[in-house]
């Protein structure tokens, strides 16, 4: 049989072994558009692989902890601890045991759309999803470290079903639960993971609908960190309440008014 072009596309989304007996048929086939579908396939169906296993990796901190006889395990996570505007965010997570997303990682390492598709994903999914805001006044009256930890604190303590393990990402947190703080831990745990997603994606939000009460600021691309553009925006127009009035160089602007 004479496969076309199309047919063979059709015929390779349906497969999901290598070793298939379609490939020892089409693999003969000597034209090029034939050729690149088969390619296409194999790099595709490696990349999954790769993600599959490191996604296995990624639950090796949930797998030891329900070894432990934990079940109700929360991944806790922050996000916005460097710019000058704009609140601090964290997210607990708890994830069911079935939970299977290959491609989770640290929100730092996915692409806006890819964050938005598994933050719907892990919210789906989840035993439970908390996010805790703290707003700049805060952040000044008691310092970024203290907010982080409140922060955490808060959305630890707002979660719909009680956790009874906390894994952190590199935070020491005073809790009432058994906790492991863990170094990028948004790389190495799936909870984490998924914290720190569902607080990168809340908070990027924020910081569009904040755009457009404050357009000058380009917050909706900077996302309150201190780029070149907002940094003249501040020179230029000034502070809002939603800067941070104890960062630098915001710091050094405000005493001198």
């Amino acid at each position: 049989m004479k496969w076309t072009i199309a047919q063979v596309e059709k015929e390779l989304t349906a497969i999901k072994d290598p070793n298939h007996s379609f490939f020892a048929e089409i693999e003969k086939d000597e034209r090029k558009g034939v050729q690149l579908l088969v390619t296409r396939w194999k790099k595709e169906w490696q990349k999954q692989q790769h993600l599959q296993a490191k996604f296995i990796e990624m639950k090796r901190y949930e797998t030891k902890c329900r070894a432990e006889g934990f079940r109700s395990i929360a991944g806790v996570d922050e996000v916005g601890r460097g710019p000058l505007a704009g609140p601090v965010v964290a997210a607990a997570v708890i994830l069911p045991e079935n939970f299977s997303l290959p491609g989770i990682d640290d929100s730092k390492k996915l692409f806006e759309q890819k964050r938005e598709e598994y933050a719907a994903i892990i919210r789906k999914q989840a035993e439970a999803v908390s996010v805790s805001f703290i707003e700049p006044a805060v952040i000044d009256a008691i310092n970024i470290y203290q907010a982080t930890k409140k922060a955490m604190a808060s959305a630890i303590a707002s979660l719909a079903t009680q956790p009874d393990f906390l894994l952190i990402d590199a935070m020491k947190l005073d809790t009432p639960y058994p906790s492991e703080s863990i170094v990028k831990g948004d790389a190495k745990s799936i909870s984490i993971a998924a914290a720190s997603i569902i607080a990168k994606v809340a908070r990027d939000h924020y910081m569009k609908q904040l755009s457009r009460q404050y357009p000058e600021y380009g917050f909706e691309q900077n996302m309150g960190y201190g780029t070149k553009e907002h940094l003249q925006a501040i020179n230029l127009f000034g502070i809002t309440p939603e800067h941070r009035k104890s960062f630098a160089p915001i710091k050094e602007m405000y005493i001198k008014v």
